[in-house]
């Protein structure tokens, strides 16, 4: 299955992360949880899963390389692929979650932007695009810089 396959549920302009946390993450129709955050390789900008609050309120990570995101859920093929401890701490300490992100300032070549809102996934799950204050999307380049505690870190 392809990256783009597994994406089904994004549309040409993308899926903010913000409506991918609505959707719940189900095994053939059967609510396992929800997804909290969304956690991202900042080197390049892309989604590698999300952090998934279970019915038994244990959180898990889910890879989105073994996901299918449709219009309306998050569909896994089994269970075991909820990751707990510690490959979630494996993927916290590589990773970085967007809520972590959300709030701090957003520049290309030195030119504010913005407040980091929320990021655009397309359909293979790399960030497309960036949403700063004002609901103003912003695409994603080499230049763009998300200012990490009193510095720009490459986005």
């Amino acid at each position: 299955m392809s990256r783009s396959e597994r994406m089904t549920g994004v549309r040409d302009e993308g899926i903010p992360a913000g409506a991918l946390l609505r959707r719940p993450v189900r095994l053939r129709g059967i609510k396992l949880g929800r997804p909290v955050d969304l956690v991202l390789d900042q080197s390049p900008l892309r989604a590698i899963g999300v952090e998934v609050l279970c019915g038994d309120d244990s959180v898990r990570f889910l890879p989105l390389a073994v996901a299918r995101v449709h219009e309306d859920e998050i569909a896994i093929g089994s269970a075991l692929l909820l990751l707990q401890e510690p490959d979630l701490s494996f993927y916290r300490r590589r990773g970085t979650l967007l809520s972590e992100l959300r709030g701090r300032r957003v520049e290309r070549k030195g030119r504010e932007l913005g407040a980091l809102r929320d990021v655009v996934l397309d359909r293979s799950g790399t960030i497309a695009a960036v949403v700063v204050e004002g609901n103003t999307r912003v695409p994603v380049d080499s230049a763009l810089r998300i200012r990490e505690r009193g510095r720009a870190s490459a986005a």
